[in-house]
Formats: C-alpha cells, sequence, structure tokens
C-alpha cells in the first residue's frame, strides 16, 4: 500500500522510527515533540522559506521534530499530520498541555493585564493555549502574554455551526498554504471551521472529500461541502457558499451558480457531500 508523501515523516535517508519495518530508509529515529512559539509559522516544502508552503502551524501547535540543520526543522504537524520545514527558532521544546484554544478570529496578547502595553500576536483562531494566570478578565498565557479570556473558550468547548465560524473569516485574504485568519485557502477555511465546532478535519480537498458522503445538489443545506478538483466551498444556505479563492482573493461569499459557471470549465463539474 502506498502512503502520502504529504503524512509520512520519510524520506530516503531518514524516517520515524514508528515507520521501521513499513518504510525504507537509511535510519530511524524518533521524533522529538516541540511547539510552536509563534503566533503563526509555515510549513514548506523545502528547508527555504521562498519555497512552497503547503501548510501552516498555529500557535501552541505541536510539531514533532525529526532533524533540525541549516535552521530548519523537519518533521510532522501532530495536529493535521503535515510533513515539512519549519523555521527551528520558532519551536519551543517546553511542550504544555493547553487548557484552551483561541476562540475569536484573531487576539493579541498584551505584556501586562492592560490593553495599553505592548501587544504581539495576533493569535487566529483555534490556537492552542495555556492559562496559567488570571486578572481581572485577562489570562496569562504560558510563553506569551495577556489575553482577553472572553476570546478563549476551554479545550473540548466546541461551537455548533460551522457555517458561522466561516462567516468570520469573511474577507480574510487568500493566502496558498495559510490556515491562519491573516490568511488561508480553501481547505483550511473548511479545516479551521470544522475544527472550531470539534470535527476533524483533514487539510487537503482530496482527503477533505474522502471523509464525507456524497448528496444530490438539489439537496445542499447549510454546512455541506462542495468540491471541484483541488477547490472546496461551504454551503451557507441552499443557493449560497462561502470559500477562499483566487479569483476573489479572499473570503467571499458568493451564489453557487455564479461559482459553478466560472470554475467549472477548468477545474470540472462539482460534486457535492455531507460530512457523517
Amino acid at each position: 500500500m502506498s502512503r502520502d508523501p504529504r503524512l509520512t515523516l520519510a524520506r530516503p535517508d531518514l524516517a520515524s522510527r514508528s515507520l521501521e519495518g513499513l518504510v525504507a530508509a537509511g535510519a530511524y529515529a524518533d521524533p522529538k515533540p516541540m511547539r510552536l512559539a509563534r503566533a503563526g509559522a509555515g510549513i514548506h516544502v523545502r528547508p527555504d522559506l521562498a519555497s512552497e508552503r503547503q501548510d501552516h502551524l498555529l500557535f501552541g501547535e505541536v510539531f514533532d521534530v525529526l532533524e533540525v540543520k541549516d535552521g530548519f526543522a523537519w518533521g510532522q504537524a501532530r495536529r493535521d499530520g503535515y510533513v515539512g520545514f519549519v523555521e527551528a527558532d520558532a519551536l519551543d521544546a517546553d511542550v504544555r498541555l493547553p487548557t484552551h484554544r483561541v476562540a475569536a478570529i484573531r487576539t493579541f496578547a498584551f505584556a501586562e493585564p492592560s490593553i495599553k502595553t505592548q501587544a504581539s500576536g495576533p493569535y487566529s483562531l483555534n490556537s492552542l493555549v495555556t492559562v496559567e494566570a488570571r486578572e481581572g478578565r485577562f489570562a496569562k498565557l504560558a510563553g506569551s502574554g495577556w489575553v482577553v479570556e472572553a476570546h478563549l473558550t476551554p479545550v473540548g468547548v466546541f461551537e455548533t455551526d460551522p457555517a458561522a465560524v466561516a462567516e468570520r473569516f469573511l474577507g480574510a485574504p487568500y493566502l496558498w498554504g495559510g490556515r491562519e485568519s491573516l490568511g488561508l485557502d480553501c481547505s483550511a477555511l473548511v479545516q479551521q471551521a470544522l475544527m472550531a465546532c470539534g470535527q476533524g478535519c483533514p487539510r487537503d480537498t482530496d482527503l477533505q472529500q474522502a471523509l464525507g458522503e456524497a448528496v444530490d445538489q438539489a439537496d445542499l443545506t447549510r454546512g455541506d461541502l462542495v468540491f471541484w478538483k483541488g477547490h472546496v466551498a461551504m454551503m451557507l444556505d441552499g443557493a449560497r457558499i462561502i470559500h477562499a479563492n483566487a479569483h476573489h482573493m479572499c473570503v467571499a461569499i458568493e451564489p453557487l451558480a455564479e461559482a459553478i459557471a466560472r470554475i467549472t470549465p477548468n477545474s470540472g463539474p462539482p460534486v457535492a457531500y455531507r460530512r457523517p
């Protein structure tokens, strides 16, 4: 059985020890868990920031590192499984158990429990944080500053309407490989909306499509997904979609019929799916 290279921590010279006997490699090693200590960082196909960004880490997410070389860590994002290169100095070996996730579309952390002090971030929706102190309406995040606690929600507490989450990204710029509110692509919008509702979701459209059940386009309803080759949109109702797309270069709402007319000539007819 072939393994998806996007999700397999292996290359000809080195692989995760968990793949020993399953994948041929010159050597095997145990990954070292590390935590993203920045608001966000790209996962690149090569140890070069000019190379393609294929995924993106959010603050607090774990990246299992197999090798550090020339300023880059090669490893695998634990949350969605993607393999690639991340700037090594963006990672911290102090991996903490998260107590909360960011529930606002984005939020800043302040040096002190005051909005008038120096701010860092912004930290995007679904970032993972550990609250270590509270003062007034602020919560102190381990490895960061003070955020307004109303912008956080405890781990295990989720929203119920993925389409409503997606609507909060309206106008966010389109960014290939991005997963944050400052820039994201079509599959990331779907992934982040579903994650906020407690539903695990792969990173790319082909993987997302495999998890759904086909439905007739005449029966589409809020939250259903519509896929073209390499593109995905979420239904807001029976007639409108929301999607991050390179036509508008942002997250936009438009009639499904208009999107079909524009996208289908290059990508083929769409198929509709409903998450089980």
